[in-house]
């Protein structure tokens, strides 16, 4: 398996304000007007886009969300565990190859949910990639508020606090 070193230089990632390390690979040309998108975007988005997006193993995706559907793919390196706080409890889901121990090699993380993610602690990267439509801009991402968050899932605390 290659270093994550190699990947991070080689993809020309560079680290990403919740975490990890990224580079924007994709932004459709075309863009949906204001009009068209649902009340919670301001303005007219691209379309789609995409991102390589690595994690290494001292790394994490701090709890965030953002207002789009976002997709995410595995490539390379170890499973990647995705925390989703839900009002109805926590949904973990495991980005990888490993099908017999319940990874995907695929999954989605629906608009407006709170989540963030980890390599699994056997792990050393995990290197994926991102798809989001409509497009992602940064005026739709918000990092989660430590505080804000264990009053809205008391029952989640612990994995709150890894993660914020």
């Amino acid at each position: 398996m290659r270093p994550p070193e190699y990947w991070i230089n080689y993809l020309n990632l560079k680290p990403h304000p919740e975490g990890g390390f990224y580079r924007e690979t994709y932004r459709a040309a075309e863009e949906i007007a204001a009009h068209g998108l649902p009340d919670r975007f301001d303005n007219a988005r691209n379309f789609a886009t995409a991102i390589h997006f690595l994690l290494r193993a001292e790394d994490k995706s701090r709890i965030h969300r953002i207002k789009s559907d976002e997709l995410w793919h595995f490539h390379a390196g170890d499973t990647l565990k995705l925390y989703v706080l839900t009002p109805h409890g926590l949904i973990t889901h495991r980005l990888g190859t490993n099908l017999e121990q319940g990874d995907q090699p695929q999954v989605t993380i629906p608009a407006n949910h709170w989540f963030g993610a980890m390599v699994m602690e056997y792990g050393h990267y995990t290197l994926s990639s991102c798809t989001v439509a409509p497009g992602f801009d940064f005026k739709d991402f918000e990092l989660g508020d430590r505080n804000k968050l264990n009053e809205e899932f008391p029952s989640q605390v612990e994995i709150i606090r890894r993660l914020t």
